[in-house]
C-alpha cells in the first residue's frame, strides 16, 4: 500500500506543479464600437492549444486598456482558468508602423515633385531652344508672310509653355503644402514618449490537443466620436436636407485597420446608478455650515466660439485631445499642431479637456481665445491594472475578412452605408463597410446618414437691433430620426452661411433650428420726425416717437415673417406709455414687445408703422429713442 501512496502522491504534485507552456494568439481587430468617449475593441484569433496548461498572450495592445472591461470568449474542448491583463514595460508601443507609413506617403509625393520639376526643365530647355533660334532668314532676310508665320508660331509655342510651368508650379506648391503637414506628422511622431504595451494573458487547460477560437474585448480610452451636421436647404418650398456625420477619433496607440464599426450615444464613463435623495435638514442660518466655492474665473456668456492651442507640459502641441462643451455632445479634438476650434452652445459656459495620461481641465469660458496647458498625470500613466478569472463561455461564430494595407493619405472619408440599431437606453450607427482609423488623434469624417426632413420655414427679424432677416426651420417630429446635439455648418441656397447648434436637448416636439441670415429679404426702420413731438399739460409732459419699418421680398418664392419691435414698459408709477399706432401689430403689454405676422409674395413690399407716447412729470427726463 506504501508504494501505491508514494505513487498517487507524486503524480497529484507533478499535475499542480505542471509548468504553464506560452503561446502568442494571432490575432486581428474584428470591430469596434466607439462611444461618445471611449471605445470597445473586439479581437478574433484562432490557436492550436497542446495537451495541458497553457498561458495564451495578445501582445503589443493599446496601453489605455481599461483592465476591469477585458471579457474573453471561447469555443473548443479546454477550460478557461483565469484572464489577467497587464502592462509591458519592457516592450514599449511601436511607433514604428507609423513612421514607416508616414516615410511611404512622403516619398510618394516628393516623388511627383521631382517629376513635376524635371518637366519644368524639359519646358525651360524649350524656352531656350526658341529664343536661340529667333534670328529669321539669314543674311538674305525673310519675306512678310514668313515673318507673320513665325511671329504666329512663338507666340503659341510660348503661350502653351508659360501655361504649362504655371500649372506645374501651382501643382507643386500644393504637393509641397501636404508634404510639410506630413513632416511636421512625422516630427511629432518621433518625438512621442514611449508607452507600454498592453497584454491579455489568458490561462487555459486542456486534456488533449485541440483547436481553440478566442473572441477579446475590452474598452479603451482616448478615442470617441462627436456629432457633426452639414444642413441644406435650396429653398423655402422644399424639404430640408440633414447628412448626419460622425467625427471620429483615436489615439490609442494601436491603428485599427479594414474593421468594422459601430458609433454608439451611450457614455460607459457615466454613472448608471439613479441618483438619491436625501433629508433636506434647514436650520436657521447662523447653525449652518456655509458652503464655499472657489471661483477662479469670470465666466461670459456672449461668446459662442472658442478657439486655442494646448500642449503639454514641455510646451510641444498636444493632438487628439477630447475638446467637450460640459453637459453636451457638442466636440471637437485638438488637430497636429494642437489646434481646436469650437462652437457654444447657448446656456453653458464649461469646456472640459481630456486625454488619457493627462490630468482632465474644465475651465470656464471667459475668452474667444483659450490656449490650455494639460500636465502630465504620473499615476494613470504608472498605473497598471490585473483581473480577475473566468469559465468556459459559451460557442460563438466567427467571421473573417482579409485585411488590406493601410496606406496613408489626407482625405475624408467617402460616405457609406450604415445600419441603426435601437436598443434600450442608447442607438447604435452599424457602419455597414470595413473602415480605418489610424491612431493619430485626427478627425475623420464618417457618413452616417442622410435624411430628408419636412420642416415648417418661417423668418425671423428684430429690425431695431438687426436688419437682416434669419432664417427658422422649425422640425416636426425631430426625434424619430436620433439626433444628438452638435455643431451644424449651414448651406442656403448652395451658399455656405456659416455654423450653429443643433440643440437635440429640447423637451418639445419641434425643434427650431437657425439657419443663419437672408440678404434677400431687405428691411429698415427708420425713425419718423412727424410723430416727434413734446408738450407740458399741467403738471406733466408728454413726448411722443413713431417709426417705419420696411420689408421687401426679394426672393422668387412667397414667405413668413415674423418682425418684432418694442415700445418701452414703465418702472414706476408716475410714468406712464400708452400705443398710438400698431398697424395691427400684436402688443404684449408686459413686456412691451410688439409682433407682426406678415406674408409676402415674391418681390413684394410692405409698410408698418408704430407709435407711442410717454407721459411723466416735467421735472423729470426720460430718455427716448
Amino acid at each position: 500500500m506504501r508504494p501505491l501512496t508514494l505513487i498517487l502522491l507524486l503524480l497529484t504534485t507533478w499535475a499542480f506543479g505542471q509548468p504553464f507552456t506560452n503561446r502568442t494568439l494571432s490575432n486581428k481587430i474584428e470591430q469596434v464600437t466607439i462611444f461618445l468617449e471611449g471605445a470597445q475593441v473586439t479581437r478574433t484569433g484562432n490557436i492550436t492549444l497542446p495537451t495541458g496548461k497553457s498561458t495564451i498572450q495578445l501582445k503589443d495592445l493599446s496601453p489605455y486598456i481599461d483592465g476591469k472591461s477585458v471579457q474573453v470568449k471561447a469555443t473548443g474542448s479546454f477550460t478557461v482558468l483565469s484572464v489577467n491583463h497587464n502592462l509591458n514595460y519592457l516592450s514599449p508601443l511601436r511607433k514604428d508602423e507609423r513612421v514607416d507609413s508616414i516615410t511611404r506617403a512622403t516619398e510618394k509625393l516628393e516623388l511627383q515633385v521631382t517629376k513635376l520639376k524635371s518637366r519644368k526643365s524639359v519646358l525651360a530647355e524649350k524656352h531656350s531652344l526658341l529664343n536661340t533660334n529667333k534670328k529669321l532668314g539669314g543674311e538674305s532676310g525673310t519675306s512678310l508672310t514668313e515673318l507673320k508665320q513665325a511671329i504666329v508660331f512663338y507666340d503659341e509655342a510660348l503661350s502653351r509653355i508659360k501655361t504649362e510651368e504655371l500649372s506645374l508650379d501651382e501643382k507643386i506648391d500644393d504637393l509641397n503644402d501636404q508634404l510639410e503637414r506630413l513632416y511636421a506628422e512625422l516630427a511629432l511622431t518621433r518625438n512621442l514618449k514611449d508607452h507600454p504595451t498592453g497584454e491579455v494573458l489568458i490561462k487555459v487547460e486542456a486534456k488533449t490537443s485541440t483547436k481553440a477560437s478566442f473572441e477579446v474585448s475590452y474598452f479603451v480610452g482616448n478615442a470617441g466620436w462627436h456629432p457633426k451636421y452639414d444642413i441644406r436647404v435650396e429653398n423655402v418650398e422644399k424639404p430640408l436636407q440633414v447628412t448626419y456625420k460622425a467625427d471620429v477619433f483615436q489615439s490609442t496607440g494601436v491603428s485599427w485597420d479594414n474593421v468594422k464599426l459601430k458609433l454608439s450615444n451611450a457614455n460607459p464613463n457615466l454613472s448608471s446608478t439613479a441618483p438619491q435623495l436625501y433629508t433636506w435638514f434647514l436650520n436657521y442660518t447662523r447653525n449652518t455650515r456655509p458652503i464655499t466655492r472657489a471661483v477662479y474665473n469670470e465666466v461670459s456668456n456672449n461668446i459662442r466660439t472658442v478657439t486655442g492651442t494646448i500642449v503639454d507640459d514641455t510646451g510641444e502641441p498636444l493632438p487628439g485631445v477630447n475638446v467637450v462643451i460640459k453637459g453636451t455632445t457638442v466636440g471637437t479634438v485638438s488637430d497636429l499642431d494642437g489646434h481646436y476650434s469650437i462652437t457654444v452652445p447657448h446656456g453653458v459656459n464649461t469646456i472640459v479637456y481630456s486625454f488619457i495620461g493627462m490630468n482632465s481641465l474644465e475651465l470656464p469660458i471667459n475668452s474667444g481665445r483659450m490656449d490650455v496647458n494639460m500636465e502630465t498625470d504620473v499615476q494613470q500613466l504608472s498605473e497598471v491594472l490585473v483581473t480577475g478569472y473566468g469559465k468556459q463561455r459559451p460557442s460563438f461564430n466567427f467571421r473573417s475578412k482579409k485585411e488590406d494595407d493601410y496606406e496613408y493619405e489626407y482625405e475624408e472619408a467617402k460616405p457609406i452605408s450604415t445600419t441603426t440599431i435601437q436598443n434600450q437606453t442608447s442607438v447604435e450607427f452599424e457602419i455597414d463597410e470595413p473602415y480605418t482609423v489610424p491612431s493619430s488623434g485626427e478627425k475623420q469624417s464618417v457618413h452616417i446618414n442622410t435624411l430628408a426632413v419636412e420642416a415648417l420655414y418661417e423668418y425671423y427679424a428684430v429690425p431695431k437691433i438687426d436688419k437682416d432677416a434669419f432664417l427658422i426651420a422649425r422640425l416636426l417630429n425631430w426625434d424619430q430620426y436620433n439626433l444628438l446635439e452638435g455643431e451644424a455648418n449651414l448651406y442656403l441656397e448652395n451658399s455656405y452661411v456659416g455654423r450653429t447648434i443643433l440643440d437635440a436637448r429640447s423637451l418639445s416636439d419641434t425643434l427650431d433650428l437657425s439657419l443663419g441670415r437672408d440678404k434677400s429679404i431687405v428691411i429698415a426702420r427708420n425713425k419718423v420726425d412727424t410723430y416727434s413731438k413734446r408738450k407740458v399739460i399741467g403738471g406733466n409732459k408728454i413726448e411722443s416717437r413713431g417709426f417705419e419699418i420696411v420689408i421687401r421680398n426679394n426672393k422668387s418664392q412667397n414667405i413668413n415673417l415674423t418682425l418684432f419691435d418694442q415700445i418701452p414698459v414703465p418702472a414706476i408709477s408716475d410714468i406712464s406709455v400708452s400705443a398710438t399706432d400698431l398697424s395691427k401689430g400684436k402688443l404684449e403689454e408686459l413686456t412691451g414687445e410688439v409682433t407682426w405676422k406678415l406674408d409676402l409674395t415674391p418681390k413684394e413690399q410692405k409698410e408698418l408703422k408704430f407709435a407711442y407716447e410717454v407721459k411723466y412729470p416735467k421735472h423729470e427726463r426720460v430718455t427716448l429713442e
